[in-house]
Formats: C-alpha cells, structure tokens, sequence
C-alpha cells in the first residue's frame, strides 16, 4: 500500500544551521518551503542556498520553529495567533521547560508535537547548513497526552523526508539523556578549550607567533575541543533551559577528574587505570555506524600526498579491492605536504586492503582496536 504524502507545504522559522538544513533536504523532495526570520539577510541568504523563498503570510502544513528554547513558546503562540500551519514542531535541544512555557501561554497543544534532531555542527548560520545533515540521525519526538494523531503524522513525516530515525520519548526523559550525552560533554569541552588561554610557552606572546604548547597540539586535541566551537548566545540558551540535569552530568565527571588529580599527586596509579577503562568502556557503549553496539573495526593509517585526485586514488583502489570502507578521516601534517588518512574497515578486510595500498605505492601502518601505537606493516613507493 502506497501512503499518500500529507506534507506538501512547510513553514521554516529561523534560517541558522538547523532550519536551513531542515529547508534544504525538503526542497530536494518536492516540499515547498517557506522561509521567516527576524534577520532578513539571513533570509535572503538561505533563499539564494535555495532553501525556500520569503514566507508571506500563507498557512502551511507544518511549522518548524528552528529558534533557541527560550523563545519556543512565544513564537508557537504568535504563529498559532495568526493562523500560519496546520501543525508545528521545534527542533530545540530542550523539551520540557519549552512545552511547559507553550502551556502556561495558553498555546493548543494538540497541535505541537515538541522535537529534537540529533544533528549539527560546530558552525552555525545558513551557510553552514547541509542537504544530509539529518541523514540517518536520531530525531527525538516528545508528543504530549493532548497532541493529536494528524499533528504526530505531520512530524513524522517530516522526519522521514530529512532522513532522520525517529525515536518518541518523554520530555523530562529526553532532557536528562542530552544532559548527559550532549550538553554536559559541550561544557566539557569548553573548559578543556578554555584551558588553552593558558597555554603562554615559555616566551612572551609578542616575541612568539604561537606558544610551545599550541605548537605541539595533535589530533586529539582537535577532536576533544571541536564542539566547543559553538555559538556562545545558542548554548546559554540551550543549558539555562536544562540546567539541573547538566548540572549534575557536570558534577559527576568534576568528581571524577577531582580523583583523578588527587590520584597523579599521589602516585595513585590505579586510581587513573580505573578511569581509562571506564572510559574504554563507556565509549564502546556509543552506538555504531548502524545502530546498535558498536562494532570493532580495523583501523588503517596511510599516508597521502597533498595532491589533487589523491583521495579519490585511495577509494577507487579499495573499490578494485573490493573492501568497504566504514569509515575515514583526515589528519593534516602541519607545515608538511602530506596528510594521514585513518581508513576503518572489518578486521577481515585489513590484510586485504593493505596489500592493496601497498601494491600502489602508498606507507600502510595498521592501528587496531584498543592499541596505543600503529604497527608498520610496510613503506611503500610514497
């Protein structure tokens, strides 16, 4: 049976990252989007990235409100005031707080099905956005008692168009589990970036171009502070809205890195081995490419010259290969022509692979699951 498409006009309020992309991925499945934001250059902008064009005023079949969660409820009651969509939904990383402000203004809540996208970046704004931003993402929808069956199909079909999986949870429960694994680790991050204002070397600032300590700053420096990158106004917003769930996600990890300190004045060793495989285990708990547990991949390391038509040499040699890559990522060598590409594919693949890589000219190293160090396995023609 072939379901009819009930969503044919969507309303898109706030054009950053999240709406913008949202517009995005609509458009390219026939939807027609109307765009509304308080800045109208950033309307214009998302209308020239082809989002949409400028909303006029005509009703629609859904209204996504794309703006920060203190401002939720007044514009869902604004936009029900003047008649603007059939439905609406958020996409606000906080759920509870919102929904009760929509309540207390005296919002009809059979028409709001509250969401939340699981999707970002460390940019913002429209020229950010992505067309599959949302592809394969978990998209939170936290539909009340009162919400009406015809608004829950208009948000879920809206999640299917933008690609994302649908999971329903309560609101209160959707917030402590972002407290934990997303707005606590945003704080984190933040203070293990902050850190690095601190970072002087061991020469004055005007007699150095970069401190020693920046100088030496790897890949897993780059990988702990990316998110801390964010926009400063969207995040106060965000953690004011979820304050007490974030506040005891951040309490607990202080106590474990207060341990930690006292553990490295101490000698304590075994303190910090605790810690690092707590840690090894918390983060196999993350779920994988797929869903589900994550799965334990090979990873190999191959040194690429920076060229053009150097990475797409690496794929089409695993194609002939015949090994699917999971995943790649890339490491730039400061200062050097070269760059590292960590290739994740199945430990039954890594042999294969690697002779193939070696076979044209490339340095293979193999780091598997849980070693510190890469293994050489052969220096190719480079």
């Amino acid at each position: 049976m072939v379901l009819m498409r009930k969503l044919s006009t969507v309303l898109v309020v706030g054009v950053g990252l999240i709406g913008t992309s949202i517009a995005l991925a609509l458009r390219s499945r026939g939807v027609t989007v109307a765009l509304s934001d308080v800045d109208e250059d950033a309307v214009r902008l998302a209308r020239e990235l082809g989002a949409g064009q400028p909303w006029q005023g005509e009703p629609a079949d859904l209204g996504v409100l794309a703006v920060p969660p203190d401002l939720i409820a007044e514009v869902l009651a604004d936009l029900q005031k003047r008649g603007a969509a059939r439905a609406y939904t958020d996409v606000a990383s906080v759920k509870a707080e919102p929904t009760a402000a929509a309540a207390r203004l005296g919002c009809d809540m059979t028409t709001f099905v509250p969401g939340h996208p699981l999707a970002g970046r460390e940019r913002s704004g429209p020229t950010a956005a992505r067309v599959d931003l949302f592809l394969g993402r978990p998209w939170a929808l936290c539909p009340g008692p009162e919400t009406s069956v015809e608004s829950v199909r208009l948000a879920r079909e809206l999640i299917s168009l933008c690609g994302g999986q649908e999971i329903d949870v309560g609101a209160r429960e959707h917030d402590d589990a972002v407290a934990l694994v997303s707005h606590a680790p945003h704080v984190v991050a933040a203070a293990v970036a902050a850190a690095l204002e601190r970072a002087d070397g061991h020469e004055p600032d005007h007699l150095r171009e970069r401190p020693v300590a920046l100088e030496l700053a790897g890949q897993g420096l780059r990988d702990v502070t990316r998110i801390a990158g964010g926009d400063v106004r969207l995040w106060r917003a965000i953690l004011a809205g979820n304050a007490l769930p974030v506040a005891d996600e951040v309490a607990g990890i202080a106590r474990d890195l207060t341990r930690a300190a006292t553990a490295l004045r101490i000698g304590q060793l075994d303190v910090i081995t605790d810690l690092l495989r707590r840690g090894i285990s918390g983060r196999a708990r993350i779920p994988g490419k797929h869903g589900g547990p994550a799965r334990d991949y090979a990873v190999l390391q191959v040194v690429l010259q920076d060229r053009p038509g150097e990475l797409g040499r690496l794929f089409n040699a695993s194609g002939l290969a015949e090994v699917n890559i999971e995943d790649v990522r890339l490491e730039h060598s400061p200062g050097l022509p070269v760059a590292v590409a960590e290739i994740s594919v199945r430990p039954r693949d890594a042999e294969r692979l690697t002779e193939a890589l070696q076979f044209h000219g490339w340095y293979v190293s193999e780091l598997w699951p849980g070693h510190c160090d890469p293994v050489v396995t052969e220096v190719g023609a480079g």
